[in-house]
């Protein structure tokens, strides 16, 4: 079992354009995976006219799917070169092709096909999306493991990559509402804000062009360093079963994992909740973009600071601590007075920071991490199954995004959510969906923090003695 790192006078340094050109990898991806999860559900659910039901069965149904996807395209990405020069920019160019056609196809008007037209669409499209997004996600996720072996450049890649995922949910929670939201009268005569769901289609085409284009970039910056020689090359069936059992007897990355999915399922996919409640309890999707940017300030601050607090107390401790602070929040927020005016908006912001704060830590490191449990594997097994470990934690995270919006879903209905273009919704449905969302928030912090409180168990003491073991 050898890690074998290229020669230097073969591959320049570790540098500047790695962490550019890893930062416009998610970049790419947020593109469509940001306009997916914020305006998906509402486009089906409020345009298209999808009930809340049907839906969270689509969206499960999809996740099933995603079961055997990524565990093929990752043993794929493994055992199977499509290129000459690298292992994975291959695969990230080919699947950013074909995210490009899935992502435009998932956003078609099919407003006039019949009910069970409607739902076949959904489901077939958002499947056909689920592969092209693999295809780049898998690949490109295993690329940290093999950009640097060095513990802190890892960090420095999770904290670039944190920031070109920042970067399109930024463009989007303030250009979008701007163009996809329209103020009319309902038919009870009130005055609410409408998704204009044909404006969809451009803004999906649009943005999944760039996110071709940034992708692009990526492989053109990006240079892969480190190369695991792989004892055993399981092949097949065989190789998908020792991945996952290398992917179950490997505490940190289930604890991780179980911390990954509390993260996506309660904060990243439920942002449609965010919307209403501009949509419905402030009435002012105008102040969407605003009012999220000054929500996630402590992510901006802890991005330059992670590095050092890391260093210092180990990415674990720095982890536990904040999310038990985003817990504690979420807990309180859920009691506190918010009015539906620019007074109460202030305070909602204020609760958000308090959640996104314990949050941030686990976002941006959560690469970096990911990266540690690989290696801890390929220290116990030595196997190279970079793309196939990536690819059972990225099915998990899919997993997660089903479940989240699963839940909206459910939870709307639970609160007299009303389907369809321009519907009247129950007098206190505004007040019910501001309450829902903090829950929501406050589950996930909880079990995020006790997972990585009580199961993972890559503490400071091994990371340093990573850190010392690549050094000699």
């Amino acid at each position: 079992m050898n890690t074998v790192k290229t020669p230097q006078n073969a591959v320049r340094p570790f540098g500047w354009r790695d962490k550019l050109g890893y930062a416009m990898g998610d970049m790419g991806c947020g593109f469509s995976f940001q306009l997916v999860s914020t305006f998906m559900q509402l486009f089906y659910m409020q345009y298209i006219g999808v009930g809340e039901e049907a839906y969270a069965i689509i969206i499960m149904l999809s996740k099933i799917f995603d079961a055997i996807n990524d565990i093929i395209i990752g043993n794929l990405v493994d055992t199977k070169r499509i290129g000459k020069k690298s292992k994975y920019m291959p695969w990230i160019l080919l699947g950013g092709v074909t995210l490009v056609i899935f992502n435009v196809m998932l956003f078609a008007p099919v407003k006039d096909f019949s009910q069970w037209g409607k739902y076949a669409w959904c489901l077939g499209s958002y499947c056909l999306w689920s592969i092209a997004y693999t295809m780049v996600n898998v690949p490109y996720g295993s690329l940290h493991s093999v950009i640097t072996d060095n513990p802190q450049e890892k960090v420095s890649l999770s904290t670039f990559r944190s920031i070109g995922a920042a970067l399109p949910a930024i463009v989007i929670m303030i250009v979008l509402p701007g163009i996809v939201y329209n103020t009319t009268a309902n038919s009870a005569g009130e005055e609410v804000q409408i998704l204009k769901g044909e404006t969809l289609l451009p803004v999906a085409i649009v943005l999944s062009v760039i996110a071709l284009v940034v992708l692009w970039g990526t492989t053109k910056l990006v240079k892969e360093r480190v190369n695991h020689e792989s004892s055993e090359n399981a092949v097949g069936f065989k190789a998908i079963i020792s991945s996952a059992k290398s992917f179950f007897t490997n505490r940190a990355m289930v604890g991780a994992t179980i911390a990954t999915v509390a993260s996506v399922a309660f904060f990243n996919s439920t942002m449609a909740l965010n919307n209403m409640v501009f949509q419905y309890f402030f009435r002012d999707t105008g102040k969407i973009g605003i009012a999220m940017i000054g929500s996630y300030a402590p992510m901006i601050i802890f991005m330059a600071l992670i590095g050092k607090l890391t260093k210092k107390f180990g990415k674990k401790n720095v982890i536990v601590t904040t999310m038990l602070v985003g817990a504690i929040a979420g807990i309180v927020s859920f009691f506190v007075p918010i009015t539906p005016d620019s007074k109460g908006m202030i305070i909602y912001v204020v609760c958000l920071m308090g959640l996104n704060l314990g949050n941030a830590g686990f976002q941006i490191s959560v690469w970096a991490i990911v990266a540690d449990c690989i290696e801890m594997s390929y220290r116990k097994t030595g196997k190279s199954e970079e793309g196939s470990l990536y690819a059972l934690y990225s099915f998990f995270r899919k997993l997660a995004q089903g479940v989240g919006q699963a839940v909206v879903a459910l939870g709307l209905s639970a609160i007299g959510f009303v389907e369809g273009d321009n519907a009247v919704q129950p007098a206190d449905f505004g007040e019910n969906v501001k309450s829902l969302y903090f829950v929501v928030l406050a589950v996930g912090s909880l079990i995020a923090f006790l997972s990585m409180k009580f199961i993972y168990n890559i503490g400071k003491k091994e990371e340093i003695e990573f850190a010392q073991e690549i050094e000699s």
